[in-house]
């Protein structure tokens, strides 16, 4: 469908500000430049998307997703990915915005439905963009300015919007960024504003070499002063990053302080850990009967969803271990939960907060590192890392070592 006949009649935008003839005088608004930031955001995007999703399904699993916990570092390494390169994606997004800016002022706006189409999902695919970058920067700083959703649900369905939007927009301009490639690769000046002997603007502008160093380059350096927070050899570096991999309690980070979970000061007279659940018989555990029974020792990374990460030794009884001096075999989804807050005047019932409790399908049970850890680099475990026990387990997001432990439901 044609609508040149249509534009002829409707009247034309005024020729002032951005509308005017020449206002973008920059060789950069082009195609070129466009394909190749668009090139590299769609691969930052992807591999955010799929790390994700993988993060997703480890956190809320589909019927479908089993979780497993080998390799031990497996989720260190997608979440480390997935924020760097959502990090990375920034300059780059603000760069390409730029590039594309003057077409939001071509007349007409469109010539024929399927481009009408491609343009109206660019609506979601620059907002989505924004939302996601600008939430998953909140959530490494533990900011939650959301009033109707939460951040784990709002940056899930924003993420398969964007990327939806992403396939129409990839699937209106493969040609284009296909022929604007093949360009660039015939004529290695692709790099390279030609001087113009009429045009100062031309003459001194910032050239496409200078330009994409600027935006690589930010890309990069951004990327470099965060990712310390979970490569150790870069700490150092971190500049930017909000939390060091290598500062807290213990010699590493805390998310949550005991205090702030309402558990701080366990009575340890009247601390149990109790183990229930289907056929079995209940069996309470004090803490000196879990330092008694076989201790195992392991080096597991902490990797949190906020990007950061640290392995420490573990010292603890293994899940497996416990199960079996309750009397319960090792087959079984289990439920592990958090000592409740303590009550207070103005709340005498308390409930455990968010990720008070967590489940470990069977294959995490089997698992001989799946811990309840007691102590941490040979010490004591800090009250702010889940004294008197808490879970660490192979290849688990952070926010699912669940700390405070006093309760396992065999399910």
């Amino acid at each position: 469908m044609n609508l040149d006949n249509f534009w002829e009649k409707a009247p034309h935008p005024p020729q002032v500000g951005p509308f005017r003839d020449g206002a973008f005088t920059s060789r950069l608004h082009d195609e070129r430049s466009a394909a190749v930031l668009g090139v590299a955001l769609g691969v930052s995007f992807l591999v955010c998307f799929l790390t994700g999703l993988y993060s997703h399904q480890l956190q809320q699993p589909a019927s479908w997703f089993t979780a497993f916990p080998r390799p031990a570092g497996l989720y260190r390494l997608t979440q480390g990915l997935h924020v760097a390169t959502g990090i990375a994606s920034i300059p780059l997004l603000f760069a390409k915005l730029w590039t594309v800016f003057p077409k939001l002022f071509t007349w007409p706006p469109f010539r024929s439905g399927g481009q009408a189409i491609e343009r109206l999902f660019l609506l979601p695919l620059i907002g989505g963009s924004l939302f996601l970058l600008f939430s998953g920067i909140n959530n490494i700083n533990g900011r939650y300015p959301y009033g109707a959703f939460t951040f784990p649900d709002g940056h899930w369905y924003a993420s398969w919007i964007t990327m939806g939007s992403l396939i129409v927009h990839i699937g209106a301009k493969v040609g284009t960024t296909r022929a604007a490639l093949k360009r660039a690769r015939r004529d290695q000046t692709y790099i390279a504003i030609a001087e113009s002997d009429t045009d100062p603007f031309e003459r001194h502008g910032m050239s496409r070499k200078a330009f994409f160093a600027t935006a690589f380059g930010a890309s990069g350096l951004v990327t470099l002063f965060t990712i310390g927070q979970t490569i150790r050899p870069l700490s150092k570096l971190a500049l930017l990053a909000p939390r060091r991999s290598d500062t807290g309690p213990q010699g590493f980070p805390v998310n949550r302080t005991a205090a702030n979970a309402g558990v701080a000061n366990v009575d340890m007279t009247q601390y149990r850990m109790i183990v229930h659940g289907r056929g079995l018989t209940p069996r309470e555990f004090t803490y000196a009967e879990l330092l008694a029974l076989p201790q195992r020792t392991a080096e597991l990374p902490i990797a949190c969803v906020e990007g950061w990460s640290s392995s420490q030794v573990w010292t603890g009884v293994s899940m497996r271990t416990l199960l079996s001096a309750a009397g319960a075999g090792a087959e079984s989804d289990v439920l592990v939960s958090s000592i409740p807050p303590k009550a207070t005047p103005s709340n005498p019932k308390p409930r455990r907060p968010n990720y008070g409790t967590s489940e470990l399908t069977a294959k995490m049970v089997r698992d001989p590192d799946t811990l309840l850890a007691l102590k941490v680099n040979g010490e004591a475990l800090h009250p702010d890392h889940g004294f008197p026990v808490r879970l660490i387990a192979p290849n688990r997001p952070g926010v699912l070592q669940t700390k405070w432990l006093n309760e396992i439901e065999v399910m």
